[in-house]
């Protein structure tokens, strides 16, 4: 199984937060590869500058490898597939993020439910 994290998901793991279930750990320990979105870094340093998130960036990064996670760059291919998705949701960040998942294909893991209505790549985890 190859997965791909949404920016909170990502957070609460690399932060072991109770939120995060223990079935979605589980899944994300046996998953055959994990990835976080170069896309997930850029929207935490903007909440980290808007002071929504308080974490290091540098941290962030470095957590992704530390984790054993690969980072997925957005490519050209990822840009354009947004163009192809209906305006379910508003952020950019979402919607790259499901862009991505649709074009690798990899199972996109969020608590968002709205965008569930993207894909049946989309797993909500809530």
């Amino acid at each position: 199984m190859r997965l791909l994290l949404d920016t909170h998901i990502f957070i609460w793991c690399i932060a072991d937060n109770p939120g995060l279930k223990k079935t979605v750990k589980s899944k994300i320990l046996h998953a055959n590869e994990v990835y976080v979105s170069s896309a997930s870094i850029w929207e935490a340093a903007i909440k980290i500058q808007t002071k929504k998130l308080v974490v290091s960036i540098e941290d962030l990064m470095n957590a992704i490898v530390k984790s054993g996670f690969t980072e997925l760059p957005i490519t050209a291919q990822h840009a354009c597939a947004v163009s192809n998705l209906p305006p379910i949701h508003r952020d950019p960040f979402d919607r790259i993020l499901v862009a991505q998942a649709i074009s690798e294909p990899l199972i996109f893991i969020t608590a968002d439910s709205i965008l569930k209505d993207y894909s049946d790549l989309v797993e909500v985890v809530v």
